[in-house]
């Protein structure tokens, strides 16, 4: 069986998984697991990329079988910046670090809102490539930059010394023209950024290059090894291994962040759709995924930490069950723009949670359960959102990614969303990446039929709503009240 070797690289962590396809299923095995470091300096938080890089050789290095070819996915947003010469300017900033949110008030005073919308489609984030282009622009960072690559891209140039950009992340840099896959040039020239920084485009499904001498010599592995260019956006690879049925289904990609959202033959660019906030990122084969972005587990995992600098924090399985003990409590908005940022995170949600006229959870359980609670409500909120821009109603939901392991949240879904939740693949990110690998040499074609080799791979656990619909939908009408009560009272 032919050997492909899929990275997927979280916010949180990253894993190497060697996929191998029999002619009926794909066997993904994990060879190496890592975190994705951010690392806070004087001037800021960036991104441990040489560190992501060495991971990646040492991977490669450990798979003993021939490798039939090499893919990258990883997050959105955040990008390097090489020279003329091609080295790394400066470590890439991460979308946490925040001072792309200065900047988006001058953006939109360059191009107004709506025009922005119109070109790109793309939800208005603060952490969006744009308004951190801007931000090191303001600080001369851009004077020397001669090629931008976002992270799956820059990691593939330093395996193959190809400076290419593959469009499902391009996507999300706000940058991109939403109807024609190109980079809008105009825009860009209105915004006051260099033109000339922004790499020829590739379709995913494509080979980016081979192996540079000095990396086969490190791996092991022959010069002749090819990196395909796979949906390199998480996301993107991970909807391509979500077994959806049509319009009627949506999906959640469950893990650091939540992304709600669809998948779409055309973006939607409809002032219903700016004002519901909704973004339109490219998908494989031109297809859009019309979604947004909602804080996920990202609340969890910051507590966590919290609880470790105070040297006691149960693991992740151990605090779903602390949640899903303790009863409902207070609501909040978890994409609060203070939640966004790394920091002592219980005390910020008590703080949400006062500030929308709530009592606070004192002890953990009720803390937990009031992050579980708000994330399963704003899906509801989204999905309702979708239906409304899109006029096409949603009766399942797709949760897929790490999430789809958290049982308490799977159901807590299905139950406040009032649809049936299909959990499944866990290893979303990396089936995709694989599958479209696949696709560069040929053995296999359409999304339908890849999503048919996902269903013969894949364990799905359906996840029925509680027939008792009246509590939960109580429960929805209490989040929305605490909603209009934080825009009340910022």
């Amino acid at each position: 069986m032919a050997t492909h070797v899929a990275f997927d690289l979280g916010a949180e962590s990253g894993r190497a998984m060697v996929g191998r396809f029999d002619g009926e299923r794909i066997h993904l095995d994990e060879v190496r697991r890592f975190p994705a470091q951010s690392i806070r300096l004087p001037d800021g938080l960036y991104w441990n990329a040489l560190g992501l890089f060495g991971e990646l050789t040492a991977a490669l290095a450990a798979v003993r079988s021939p490798v039939r070819s090499i893919g990258i996915d990883s997050w959105g947003v955040d990008c390097g910046l090489l020279d003329a010469g091609g080295a790394l300017l400066a470590n890439p900033l991460s979308y946490r670090d925040g001072r792309g949110a200065a900047f988006v008030g001058e953006a939109i005073g360059r191009v107004p809102e709506d025009e922005l919308y119109a070109i790109t489609g793309i939800q208005f984030l603060p952490i969006n490539t744009l308004y951190q282009l801007l931000a090191l622009a303001a600080r001369g960072g851009l004077e020397r930059a001669e090629t931008l690559l976002l992270i799956p891209d820059l990691l593939s140039y330093w395996l193959t010394g190809e400076r290419l950009a593959e469009r499902t992340n391009a996507s999300t840099t706000q940058l991109l023209d939403a109807r024609t896959g190109e980079w809008s040039r105009e825009l860009i020239e209105r915004l006051g950024l260099p033109v000339r920084m922004f790499p020829p485009l590739v379709e995913a499904g494509s080979i980016l290059g081979r192996l540079l001498p000095h990396v086969a010599e490190a791996t092991g592995l022959p010069r002749s090894t090819p990196v395909a260019a796979v949906a390199s956006h998480d996301t993107a690879s991970a909807v391509v291994a979500t077994p959806l049925e049509g319009v009627r289904s949506a999906f959640i990609s469950s893990g650091t962040w939540s992304l709600v959202g669809v998948e779409l033959h055309e973006p939607v660019l409809t002032p219903q759709a700016r004002s519901a906030n909704l973004t339109n990122e490219r998908g494989l084969g031109g297809t859009t995924r019309l979604l947004k972005n909602v804080m996920g587990l990202w609340l969890v995992q910051e507590c966590r930490r919290a609880w470790l600098r105070e040297g006691d924090a149960p693991e992740y399985d151990d605090l779903a069950e602390l949640a899903a003990a303790a009863p409902s409590g207070p609501l909040f908005d978890p994409d609060l723009p203070e939640l966004l940022a790394p920091g002592d995170m219980p005390a910020r949600i008590r703080a949400a949670c006062a500030h929308a006229g709530q009592e606070p959870p004192a002890a953990r359980p009720a803390l937990l359960r009031a992050i579980f609670d708000s994330l399963a409500c704003k899906y509801r909120l989204v999905l309702e959102q979708i239906e409304e821009v899109t006029g096409a109603a949603i009766d399942t939901v797709h949760v897929i990614g790490g999430g789809s392991q958290n049982v308490f949240l799977c159901q807590l879904t299905a139950n406040v969303t009032r649809r049936v939740v299909l959990a499944g693949p866990v290893e979303a990110a990396a089936l995709g990446n694989v599958l479209v690998q696949m696709q560069a040499f040929g053995d296999v074609g359409s999304l339908e039929e890849m999503r048919e080799i996902v269903r013969r791979s894949a364990q799905i656990r359906t996840f029925e709503p509680d027939p008792a619909a009246d509590g939960w939908n109580g429960l929805y009408t209490r989040f929305r009240t605490a909603l209009d009560s934080e825009v009340l009272t910022r």
